[in-house]
């Protein structure tokens, strides 16, 4: 497996980046028997919530999974890739009380990514609210993204999909596919997205040129938001999100499709940006994570990807000269990794991605000092 830095990937140079060893993290299983389990959050009093694919809300809370589902969801269009997707506590939840939710809403000819919120009363979802749905509806069930992530003014951008067959609609300013779409935590446009006042464009637009967001992460401390997405075969994208910007596809691309046609003969193109890293082959990034913690000191301020088909942790530890330094964790396990969070208190939350998932763990090794 290869590494892609941004300034080498218009030639295709594909350089293995050095990581420095450490010990492995110590992996403990906290619950087991998740039905393909997407997303998790940590709320103000410790809880957790889960969200599996089929349609179902988990609370995990004092050490066990709650048999009984969360109550109250809105109807979910449970097809291919689509169905009950993120979910993310407001971060003044204590305050406020708001958890939102992505799912996919509609029918099999005609079905979108919903952005919506609600608060969590007992095992019950209040106050349901919709602020968001992507437009164009779409055919099928591929290619939803919804990843969130939530800026320091409170609003919230959400990473979409291309739909896999309307690729050509990432470019297209008058569709939310195959974008990054940004609006605030009651659903209105702010007023500062790079394209309001345009009328041929969907003022909700933060950014554009995307396959397929499946992480998304604010990193507090850089003032950086990051996104990564699928390729298709090859071409898996890190990127450094900006307003306003174009990252390429399916214009320019490290990748090809999965018949092995050429896509484009284009790995950069004038006015597009380049990926900051990449990924050939293909690992099927997953979940996106910033490291800030005391229990892993060694990782603080790298990047956590989960991986479907690469079936590990990869930690990506950024340099001085713009690359990074990728390592590659939990290989023993030979799990599909769908999503990681860094909860509270410097532990390493993660979820296996399957019909019996887990959630798992990470603490540091006996005896490392991490």
């Amino acid at each position: 497996m290869f590494r892609c830095p941004a300034l080498l990937l218009a030639l295709c140079c594909f350089l293995p980046c050095p990581a420095p060893a450490q010990a492995p993290p110590t992996v403990e299983v906290l619950a087991e028997g998740l039905d393909q389990p997407w997303a998790l959050t940590e709320l103000a009093d410790g809880r957790l919530l889960i969200t599996e694919r089929p349609g179902r809300l988990r609370v995990f809370e004092n050490g066990q999974l709650l048999a009984q589902a969360v109550e109250g969801l809105p109807p979910v269009l449970a097809l291919g890739q689509g169905g009950l997707l993120e979910v993310l506590a407001d971060r003044n939840h204590a305050d406020n009380g708001w958890i939102y939710l992505t799912w996919s809403h509609g029918s099999r000819r005609d079905n979108a990514t919903r952005l919506g919120r609600a608060r969590l009363d007992g095992l019950r979802l209040v106050d349901l609210q919709v602020l968001f749905t992507a437009r164009p509806g779409k055919r099928g069930g591929a290619h939803y993204g919804g990843r969130l992530a939530q800026l320091p003014d409170g609003s919230l951008v959400l990473g979409l999909g291309d739909a896999f067959s309307e690729r050509e609609q990432a470019q297209r300013l008058d569709s939310h596919l195959g974008k990054i779409v940004r609006v605030g935590a009651d659903g209105a446009v702010p007023a500062d997205n790079p394209f309001v006042g345009r009328s041929e464009v969907l003022p909700e637009i933060y950014s554009f040129g995307h396959r397929n967001v499946q992480g998304i992460a604010w990193d507090a401390q850089r003032g950086v938001l990051w996104a990564h997405e699928h390729g298709p075969r090859g071409g898996d994208e890190l990127n450094r999100i900006e307003p306003g910007v174009n990252y390429g596809w399916p214009v320019a691309t490290a990748g090809r499709d999965y018949s092995g046609a050429q896509i484009s003969p284009f790995a950069s193109y004038d006015g597009m940006r380049d990926p900051l890293y990449g990924w050939t082959p293909s690992i099927a990034p997953a979940g996106l994570a910033m490291y800030r913690g005391e229990q892993f000191p060694g990782w603080d301020g790298s990047l956590l990807v989960t991986a479907l088909a690469g079936r590990a942790l990869h930690r990506l530890s950024p340099r001085s000269d713009g690359g990074f330094d990728e390592e590659r964790l939990l290989l023993d396990l030979g799990e599909r990794l769908r999503e990681v969070r860094v909860a509270s208190d410097g532990s390493v939350l993660l979820l296996t991605d399957s019909p019996r998932g887990k959630l798992l763990r990470l603490k540091p090794a006996a005896g490392t000092g991490e």
